[in-house]
């Protein structure tokens, strides 16, 4: 069983559509016993995380730690998404903010599980990791195969 625990501000579009997207993703990903928690932060926050953790002074929109190691029989990690950051990128890319915060939970998701993407853009765009991230937003936003 997959547990997901969110924490999120009010006015989330959707929480159940983010705790979806991290089940869904973990799921390709093979996984079948996890437990996730996935916290919507403001820009202080995520700023400081970012800072404290991976030595990186601005904020940014998601920051993930797989706390398991391989072997082990149930897959644990966090997920932070800075919300506030989040909702500038959806502007930007001319998104609803909803899909850009499912897309953010689905990317952690799947550091969680282990995956990575290479730093530069357009190899990271072509990685394994992010067309698996699209493909799971696509399925979940077109209602493809129901709520993970």
């Amino acid at each position: 069983m997959i547990h997901v625990l969110l924490d999120a501000p009010e006015g989330v579009s959707d929480p159940s559509l983010l705790e979806a997207g991290v089940r869904r993703a973990l799921r390709r990903r093979g996984v079948e016993r996890a437990e996730v928690s996935v916290a919507l932060v403001d820009d202080p926050a995520i700023h400081e995380l970012n800072r404290r953790h991976l030595g990186h002074d601005y904020p940014t929109d998601v920051i993930s730690f797989g706390l398991w190691q391989p072997g082990d029989p149930v897959v644990v990690g966090d997920i932070y998404i800075g919300w506030e950051q989040a909702r500038r990128q959806a502007a930007d890319l001319g998104v609803d903010e909803g899909e850009e915060l499912l897309r953010l939970a689905v990317h952690g998701a799947l550091h969680v599980a282990g995956m990575d993407h290479p730093d530069e853009a357009e190899q990271r765009a072509a990685s394994e990791m992010v067309r698996l991230q699209e493909a799971v937003v696509r399925e979940l936003l077109s209602g493809d195969g129901g709520i993970a």
